[in-house]
């Protein structure tokens, strides 16, 4: 009988832990596994899923927010919650029969339904709040008792998860993300002329830091260094207020000819490709850091936030940088000490395209994420 598999997300976009579900759902279709994946509403996620193999149902599940945390935030996640479960039921009753795979922990009410229902749970973390308080990490993570099996992208997120609730770390496996690289590298120009072409990647918000990236841009050419800056991600509903704020900061500091919002776009590669140096300069805890992966796959050399995952996902590589967070000027400082050794940086980067494309093989994921959920056993 053909394994059917249950998989619950929390929304229908594509930016990180969204491109890496579509490897796990490669890596279930291939092992010949039906697999139906849930979302609350339609998105451009679902057309990749579709593509892949994968059967797409819209189901509506709380995730949890920021604002849950307040009373009336917390009195309308439990009034979502008891709405959402009738409907869950029956989709893991008709889908999940061989499993349910979670992904992500901001949709708790499918943990626990699954357990309730006897099926073999297993959650994907993609989120590492470090530097929250003790009591903030038990309550976010204390849905996960009901998993048998916990994956985690890095060391960094279980050591956050273990320390909120220590007997997690028994269940727990670290695989890194599977993070799929351009068709092919283009290496990066030569020689290098002004203006130096810098790229951000990710949510507008401000734990993504692109603010920070706007302040480096204006001390950059406030010290005679032309460069432009492209900010490739849209805002989350209800963040509008920050892009505003953004782009406020952009026409104060005379930047409206050098800052470019691009909005989002599936298709990275080509804004990747026509890009000299990729800045990830997040304030706070990343729990990887898909987007610095990305650009030394695609050769390019990078500077990060020595923060949390983002060290863990550009440690051992020649053409990254890490910088303290939330400091525009050692932003700029490293991007200025890409300039001045710019074929170096290069030819640096070509040799880590080879090496991340081993290190976060596809297929080596896809894999891991097929014998993690095999082995899961009711506990």
């Amino acid at each position: 009988m053909t394994r059917s598999i249950l998989v619950a997300h929390p929304s229908a976009d594509l930016y990180g832990s969204d491109r890496v579900l579509l490897e796990s759902v490669d890596g279930m279709v291939a092992a010949g596994w039906r697999v139906v994946v849930t979302v609350p509403s339609p998105g451009p996620l679902v057309a990749e899923l579709a593509r892949r193999g994968a059967s797409v149902e819209f189901c509506p599940a709380p995730v949890i927010r920021k604002s849950a945390l307040r009373p009336r935030g917390f009195a309308r996640f439990v009034r979502d919650v008891a709405l959402s479960i009738a409907p869950s039921w029956r989709l893991i009753r008709r889908s999940g029969r061989d499993g349910l795979y979670v992904n992500t922990i901001t949709i708790p009410s499918w943990l626990v339904l699954g357990r309730l229902m006897g099926r073999r749970v297993t959650c994907h973390v993609h989120e590492a709040e470090g530097s929250a308080s003790l009591l903030i990490r038990r309550l976010i993570n204390l849905p996960l008792l009901f998993a048998q099996r916990i994956v985690v992208n890095s060391t960094f997120s279980l050591e956050v998860l273990s320390s909120a609730i220590p007997r997690l770390r028994a269940r727990s496996t670290v695989v890194y993300n599977g993070v799929a690289g351009p068709a092919e590298v283009t290496p990066a120009r030569t020689p290098l002329t002004e203006p130096v072409r810098l790229l951000f990647i990710g949510r507008l918000s401000p734990r993504k830091g692109p603010q920070v990236a706007v302040d480096a841009v204006t001390l950059l050419r406030g010290s005679g260094v032309e460069v432009q800056l492209d900010l490739l991600g849209a805002v989350f509903p209800g963040y509008e207020w920050f892009e505003q704020d953004l782009r406020s900061t952009v026409t104060q500091n005379g930047l409206v000819d050098v800052v470019r919002f691009l909005g989002f776009d599936a298709d990275i590669w080509p804004h990747v490709q026509s890009a000299d140096i990729v800045v990830v300069p997040s304030v706070v805890d990343e729990p990887f850091g898909n987007t610095a992966v990305e650009a030394v796959l695609a050769a390019r050399p990078l500077v990060v936030s020595a923060t949390s995952g983002l060290k863990e996902a550009s440690a051992g590589y020649g053409s990254a940088q890490q910088v303290e967070p939330d400091r525009p000027d050692l932003l700029a400082g490293a991007v200025q000490a890409v300039i001045a050794d710019w074929e170096r940086y290069r030819d640096r980067a070509l040799s880590d395209a080879q090496l991340a494309g081993v290190r976060h093989s596809v297929h080596s994921y896809r894999e891991q994420i097929v014998i993690a959920l095999s082995d899961t056993e009711p506990s």
